[in-house]
């Protein structure tokens, strides 16, 4: 059961919920709620064991109280380097609602079972993309990539679509959240949740 102590004095008109779960699926629910194409992209950022980071947006494929789920190529960019350091952060930037999220916590796969799960759910040419596509690796031509489609088009022709052993989820289990809403004259409003122990800390940021 999350805890939380709250050190705001005043929030203004605004209502924010202890838990910062709680707080995510309500604007989350409400983005769902809109003619947005495609409501549920994040941007990601890793970075390597040395430093170097890189930010590329993904899709958020699920989420509740044990954190944020993605799915990736585990041998791409972002896979490797979660898997040297697993510190990462998620930024939902949402301009139509002037609002945005950032989270940031620790990166680790999800079980097997939960990405093979998840891959059944996957149209059959999203499924034969992830043994096609060898992520972040350099290719010669477009047709190097359609061949591979067609090659692995037909190892699977009219059987099921394996999981492939190099694909699978992470799961970002936050310690900070900042919530972000547009306001007058740049006073935006920012309000971050800190894990402390068993603990939310509610803070008031200055924009």
């Amino acid at each position: 059961m999350l805890l939380f102590y709250c050190c705001l004095s005043m929030i203004s008109e605004n209502t924010i919920d202890p838990s910062p779960f709680v707080q995510f699926d309500i604007w989350f629910r409400e983005r769902l709620t809109t003619d947005i194409e495609i409501p549920n992209t994040v941007s990601l950022g890793t970075a390597s064991k040395k430093g170097s980071v890189s930010v590329r947006t993904v899709l958020l494929k699920g989420y509740d109280k044990s954190g944020f789920v993605f799915f990736t190529n585990y041998n791409s960019k972002k896979g490797k380097q979660l898997s040297s350091n697993s510190r990462a952060a998620l930024l939902f930037y949402w301009p139509e609602s002037g609002r945005q999220i950032r989270i940031e916590g620790v990166a680790n796969k999800v079980t097997e079972e939960e990405s093979v799960s998840y891959f059944k759910t996957r149209p059959r040419e999203s499924q034969l993309a992830a043994w096609a596509s060898e992520q972040s690796t350099v290719i010669p031509d477009r047709q190097y990539l359609e061949t591979r489609y067609g090659v692995f088009n037909e190892n699977f022709n009219s059987i099921p679509v394996d999981k492939p052993p190099h694909w699978g989820g992470f799961r970002l289990v936050p310690d900070w959240f900042e919530f972000w809403e547009n306001g007058d004259f740049r006073l935006h409003d920012r309000i971050s949740y800190t894990k402390r122990k068993e603990f939310w800390v509610i803070e008031r940021i200055a924009p």
